[in-house]
């Protein structure tokens, strides 16, 4: 097995992660996460960019738009999810935001009852 990618970030993200959960814990919508969490990498000077726009093209032909919840250190997407279990779609989600902007690593996270979930996305055609 290989060396985890961004290794050093994605701890401090996790870390962020955690103190979010350990201050609010669960049941909440994802936005009062997300502006949580958009405080949290603030004061550990993480860079970020919430709702960061990303272009949807057909054959050069622009047919939309994708919002991502995160783009951390133009390196990593974020996304927040609801659901208890991260589904195939949640996934194929994260991976097309991936290509789209030809990056390496995704992070789902869910804010669970009992603990914060979070599974790696690897862009391996990057």
């Amino acid at each position: 097995m290989g060396e985890l990618i961004y290794k050093d970030l994605t701890g401090k993200i996790i870390g962020a992660l955690f103190e979010v959960y350990n201050n609010l814990g669960s049941g909440l919508l994802e936005k009062h996460y997300q502006r949580a969490l958009a405080e949290e990498f603030k004061r550990r000077e993480i860079k970020f960019i919430e709702q960061y726009p990303v272009d949807l093209n057909y054959k050069g032909k622009d047919i939309g738009k994708y919002f991502l919840d995160f783009l951390i250190e133009d390196a990593i997407v974020l996304e927040i999810k609801r659901t208890v279990h991260f589904s195939v779609s949640n996934i194929e989600q994260t991976l097309n935001y991936l290509k789209a902007l030809n990056l390496k690593l995704g992070l789902l996270v869910y804010f669970g009852k009992d603990q914060v979930k979070f599974k790696r996305i690897v862009n391996i055609l990057q």
